[in-house]
């Protein structure tokens, strides 16, 4: 078998393998496998095969990775949906919050509330922003 269908199968196994992982650590490797694979078809000798699979992966280890990392972890909150989309939002008390209970209303929506710092007392009518969901309640700080 040649060398290039070798590497083609390889990049084609790792781009699947990817597609279940969603790590880009996969999909990198099989970047460079195809690339591989074209230089093998070149005619260029094993060698240099590995000498492009490793280039290659080292540009997709600095270039690509840092932007698709950033891309991950950059989940606007109008991409966030049930009660995580709540983190962030701002809250208006409805009767005393302290560090047991409280009652809040979030974009129209009554929610039972605790002060996220325990020793705070937060009095109704305060602007408070939701820093956490904890099952049917919300964690809340006061603005200052």
């Amino acid at each position: 078998m040649d060398d290039w269908i070798i590497w083609l199968i390889f990049a084609v196994v790792l781009g699947v393998a990817e597609l279940f992982t969603l790590t880009t650590a996969l999909g990198l490797l099989g970047g460079a496998a195809l690339l591989t694979s074209v230089a093998a078809l070149l005619g260029l000798p094993i060698p240099l095969q590995l000498l492009v699979f490793t280039a290659s992966l080292v540009a997709g280890v600095v270039v690509v990775r840092p932007i698709a990392k950033r891309h991950l972890k950059l989940q606007p909150s109008s991409k966030r949906f049930g009660i995580q989309a709540l983190v962030g939002k701002t809250a208006y008390v409805l009767r005393e919050v302290n560090g047991r209970e409280g009652r809040v209303q979030i974009g129209g929506e009554e929610w039972s509330a605790k002060a996220y710092d325990e020793t705070l007392v937060i009095p109704a009518g305060a602007v408070v922003d939701v820093i956490e969901i904890e099952g049917a309640t919300a964690l809340v700080y006061p603005r200052e």
